[in-house]
């Protein structure tokens, strides 16, 4: 996925459109997150924007009035007083109220632009994006985007109104006193302008290229507080290793964004002496003309009010310009994750992708599959043919690498072959409703998760609508069992597994568990999809002991008892009951048929199989085995 989109491209709209349309994106957000208070708050910038030109006018009138000592109307004096005063009071509160509502729009953007940008990405149906580090990065900017760009945005708009409101009413005030001042300080804010949108592109440049490093520094931050890396960490003294990647990672981004602020800050420098010259130059004018009797004491406090003003508002509109800049370049990744194309395609052209998935009566049938993870990588399938009978119990051999998960990957649909199909009763999966799809799926992955969520929630989510259904998650445990572990933890199934996640500070903290008591966790989550047709089980007891292995095994014999199984284990005594074991090397079949049959064979099956079973070898197994006579004859 390319990083960045080209100025221009055939095809593709010029960028200036595009942040055109980003930042019309922005000011339409607010209205929708909440209409009331943007309203409000662009009102409220109005009002503030035009008071300080009125309370400098009242101002040039009190001090004429006081100019002319005892001639001066006293009522009139304390009137333009107290409207000064007045006008100040409602200028402060204005500035409250702007500030509260800020904050208002501010968190309803936050909230309504997380809650799209994540509604989206739970939208993408395969895992091709989650696997790509150009995807992480570019999400990471639009994470970032979603928290302050909207709002700077926004705030941009509504100083914008601000600005144009006191910039009017300034401007009338100085062409009524030295009109050339407002030229000049026309000019200098202008030069400011554009050296800070300049300062503000080359920053979010920035930000686009040091996104892989923060990704980096959060990869080693991450490992040095996770509790599952902790003991190697400590036992391989780690930590001093990672605390260097995670600082030189830091160091290398600070340094590329501390350059880019230092060149601002020369150029905002200068622009600051160069509008402080300008002031200073209409000040001595205006100063020298009231005193040669050209301009009152209050034209001269008028003036320095009014360039004070513009100055003020050119500088605030410059710094929200640039902020304002950056976060429409940030914005550009929110809407190019939320306008990212399906990573899964149709069957064909005529299909949508949404027929119905109908209970599965023949089985599914792999015809040619080819499959890379990326269009430069190797082959990890290569022209596979297999096909599991509905009903059937399928075992899958082979060597580390060998492309069995991948296989799970496809069966599953995360991913869809690069040639060939996958039928489902003679219907290639892309041509069904893949939530449907996965739904009539039960999966045991090699790499399960272990959320931290309690028992109950651990189970549960493996079949959501019966999240609460605490019979059924204890029937799927003791399936699994597991149930009795669960049962005496200190809160039972509502125990929190984890010691790192509570919901509330003072909270006590959860349990954690071992990995073969995950393991049988993660199982018996698949097994809560009861009315599953296809149950696939990827290594589903490596991390148990013997007894366990062995008593887990005869548990899913009788569970998967007339359903079509996708067994996947490197424990190939856990096979030896499959109806069809089908053997993958190099991402290719080379052997099929059963236990007995493969064994007859002395193909590459039987080879694996002795090399593990020699293992076992020992003249005193069957003197010393426990196992009961009814268990042997399971076997």
């Amino acid at each position: 996925m390319p990083e960045t989109v080209p100025e221009t491209a055939p095809g593709t709209v010029p960028r200036s459109r595009l942040r055109l349309r980003a930042a019309l994106i922005c000011v339409a957000l607010q209205f929708q997150a909440t209409r009331a208070g943007a309203s409000a708050m662009f009102g409220t910038a109005v009002a503030a924007g035009l008071l300080p030109a009125f309370g400098a006018w009242l101002g040039k009138l009190l001090f004429d009035e006081i100019g002319r000592g005892g001639d001066a109307d006293t009522a009139r004096a304390t009137y333009l007083a107290l409207s000064v005063a007045a006008v100040g009071a409602l200028t402060a509160l204005l500035q409250q109220l702007a500030g509260y509502l800020d904050e208002v729009v501010r968190q309803r953007l936050v909230v309504a632009v997380e809650d799209r940008l994540f509604a989206r990405v739970n939208e993408f149906r395969g895992l091709r994006f989650f696997e790509s580090p150009a995807f992480h990065d570019r999400l990471r900017l639009a994470q970032e985007a979603a928290q302050d760009a909207p709002h700077n945005i926004t705030m941009f708009s509504q100083l914008s109104v601000q600005a144009v409101a006191t910039v009017s009413g300034f401007t009338g005030v100085l062409l009524a006193v030295w009109p050339p001042m407002v030229g000049l300080l026309f000019l200098s804010g202008g030069a400011a302008l554009v050296a800070q949108l300049f300062q503000a592109r080359r920053q979010a440049e920035v930000s686009e290229i040091v996104s892989g490093k923060y990704r980096r520094r959060l990869f080693y931050r991450g490992l040095l507080t996770d509790p599952r890396a902790a003991k190697e960490i400590r036992l391989f003294g780690l930590g001093g290793f990672l605390h260097s990647r995670l600082v030189t990672a830091l160091g290398d981004a600070t340094d590329a964004e501390l350059r880019v602020a230092r060149r601002g800050t020369l150029v905002q420098s200068g622009f600051a002496l160069l509008n402080a010259a300008v002031t200073g130059l209409g000040t001595v004018i205006v100063a020298t003309g009231a005193a040669q009797g050209r301009f009152s004491v209050g034209d001269v406090t008028l003036f320095i009010a009014a360039a004070a003003g513009i100055q003020s508002t050119f500088g605030g509109f410059v710094m929200q310009a640039g902020m304002a800049v950056e976060g429409i370049r940030l914005f550009g990744h929110y809407l190019d994750v939320m306008e990212l194309p399906d990573d899964l395609r149709t069957a064909a052209e005529e299909s949508d992708g949404s027929a119905p998935v109908r209970p599965l009566a023949r089985g599914i049938e792999l015809r040619d599959v080819w499959f890379r993870y990326d269009d430069s990588g190797p082959w990890v399938l290569r022209g596979v043919d297999l096909t599991v009978p509905a009903g059937a119990a399928v075992g899958l051999v082979g060597r580390n690498g060998a492309g069995k998960s991948t296989l799970v990957k496809l069966l599953c649909r995360f991913y869809d072959p690069v040639r060939g199909s996958i039928l489902w009763d003679g219907v290639d999966l892309r041509a069904l409703d893949v939530e449907e799809l996965r739904r009539r799926i039960g999966v045991t992955f090699q790499d399960h998760m272990a959320y931290d969520l309690t028992a109950q929630e651990n189970i549960g989510v493996g079949d959501l609508p019966r999240l609460e259904d605490r019979e059924g998650v204890r029937a799927a445990a003791r399936e699994a069992e597991i149930d009795e572990k669960l049962a005496g933890l200190p809160s039972g199934y509502d125990t929190l597994l984890s010691r790192v996640q509570v919901d509330d500070y003072d909270a006590a903290p959860g349990v954690t568990l071992s990995g073969g008591q995950w393991q049988r966790v993660a199982l018996a989550r698949s097994l809560m999809r009861r009315d599953s047709e296809l149950l696939i089980l990827d290594e589903p007891s490596s991390a148990l002991d013997a007894q366990a292995e062995h008593d887990i095994n005869r548990t899913l014999r009788a569970h998967r008892e007339g359903r079509t199984s996708l067994l996947v284990s490197h424990r190939l005594s856990a096979l030896r009951d499959a109806d069809v074991i089908v053997v993958l090397e190099d991402g290719a079949v080379v052997e099929t048929g059963t236990h007995d049959a493969l064994m007859s064979e002395q193909g590459r099956y039987a080879h694996l199989f002795a090399v593990q079973a020699a293992g076992y070898q020992d003249a005193r197994v069957g003197e010393a085995s426990p196992v009961s006579e009814a268990t042997a004859g399971e076997r």
